[in-house]
């Protein structure tokens, strides 16, 4: 892809959009970069990038700024829906994700895991199995390390581990992933890509560019997928936590075991998972899976699984207070999330649920809200709604902000109890992000 001397409009000036008009710059492109909040809030890592460049051009944001544009790339979070993005495509410009522009330069294999939940926590886990076994990796992508990173750093890896959203995937048309894995399917983000149909549509595009000489990993579990299967051209695995498969990776009994890769069968001992709940046995049995494609040793897997203890504000142990235990799953920002958060524990659960909706189908949990709670404390902006959606089953109250929230839910616990932090919400509605939110929430526990 010949760069230089087009004019390329970047949108968002988060670290996606700073490093990619950076990359951009030292192609010899001309540079418009542009965000829908006032310069002086694009924060100091973008002043030091833009000083002095003159290939660099601040341009007000508005759709005047696609004007003999060559390409627009777009930050994650700018949803389908925006205007700039709409009239580029109506002037059929083309709308490019920076990982999409990222892969075309990179000559490394790269390792995607998508899916509604449990990406961090793979993604986190393969990079680390792959250290273990002695790889040169680059971990990045959603997890907070653009790709385009990975080419301005000049680091040459062996394999690339990337954390790709539907978000990301959605301007990419030729990404080709040597290794796609699909965690599992669930409503989300509904409001940024208008239908759930369209969501899967999006995720479903990890797989569009794979062939024969590259490797499909879904999950056998997840219904969603399975109308997926025809059209993957890569070779095709799976795994499960619940059936037995011929060819693939699967629970049973204390043991996972592997099939496929070898000519003989592989055990891992279960044992070996240190994170709760089912869910985060699929995330291992994944990484298991794509470990072994990218020739990591089963010692070594085994080792680093060991090692590994999970990430912050995913089902997170937060405290104890006169035996009621508290956990933070502030990353559990969708309802399959809330799912597997509750179905974690088998203590009577205090459950804090809310923030800012994402048109979530919170309808669904009520068959397991009246099975693992005892109490629902909804906050923030969407609590109403939660509300109207989830029935009578369980006693609901409701509070404005999360410190009114925790502070309802510790008084409505007894020792042995649970109160669970898994809000099924972003939470840009009192927060940034929702580490902050988790952060704030242990330190309101702290405070009991």
């Amino acid at each position: 892809m010949d760069l230089k001397g087009k004019k390329i409009v970047v949108i968002g000036m988060g670290r996606t959009g700073i490093e990619t008009a950076q990359f951009l710059g030292t192609r010899g492109a001309l540079v418009f970069v542009t965000d829908e909040k006032p310069r002086e809030q694009w924060g100091a890592e973008f002043e030091q990038m833009a000083a002095g460049q003159g290939w660099l051009i601040v341009a007000e944001y508005g759709v005047d700024i696609l004007n003999e544009a060559d390409m627009v790339v777009p930050s994650p979070g700018v949803p389908p829906h925006n205007n700039i993005l709409r009239a580029a495509q109506e002037k059929n410009i083309p709308v490019v994700s920076e990982v999409e522009l990222a892969a075309e330069f990179l000559q490394t294999p790269i390792i995607v895991i998508t899916g509604t939940n449990g990406k961090t926590t793979t993604t986190s886990l393969l990079g680390r199995i792959m250290e273990r076994s002695g790889k040169k990796v680059f971990v990045g992508g959603n997890i907070g390390n653009p790709l385009i990173g990975c080419i301005l750093s000049g680091e040459k890896p062996d394999y690339i581990v990337a954390e790709i959203s539907s978000f990301q995937l959605q301007w990419t048309d030729k990404f080709h992933p040597f290794v796609a894995v699909l965690l599992n399917v669930t409503c989300d983000h509904v409001d940024y890509h208008g239908s759930f149909a369209e969501y899967r549509r999006v995720k479903a595009k990890v797989f569009a560019n794979q062939t024969k000489a590259d490797f499909a990993l879904l999950n056998a579990d997840d219904g969603i997928q399975k109308g997926m299967e025809a059209a993957i051209g890569a070779r095709l695995f799976r795994f499960s936590s619940h059936s037995e498969l011929t060819s693939g990776i699967y629970l049973k009994g204390n043991s996972i075991i592997c099939k496929g890769l070898t000519n003989g069968e592989e055990q891992y001992p279960l044992s070996m998972i240190k994170i709760p709940g089912r869910h985060n046995v699929e995330n291992v049995m994944a990484a298991i899976l794509a470990a072994r494609l990218c020739g990591c040793s089963q010692e070594d897997i085994i080792a680093a699984v060991a090692d590994f203890r999970g990430l912050p504000h995913r089902i997170e142990y937060a405290g104890e207070v006169k035996g009621v235990k508290f956990y933070d799953d502030s990353k559990g920002t969708n309802v399959g999330s809330v799912e597997r958060a509750l179905q974690t524990f088998t203590q009577p659960v205090v459950l804090l649920l809310g923030g800012r909706d994402k048109d979530g189908d919170f309808d669904t949990l009520q068959p397991l809200l009246a099975e693992r709670t005892k109490q629902i404390v909804l906050f923030g902006e969407a609590r109403d709604r939660i509300e109207s959606l989830i029935g009578a089953g369980v006693p609901v109250e409701k509070k404005e902000k999360l410190r009114e929230a925790v502070l309802s839910a510790y008084q409505k616990a007894v020792s042995g109890d649970v109160v669970l932090l898994s809000p099924g919400c972003a939470s840009f509605d009192e927060f940034k992000n929702y580490k902050e939110r988790g952060d704030y929430f242990k330190e309101v526990v702290r405070s009991l």
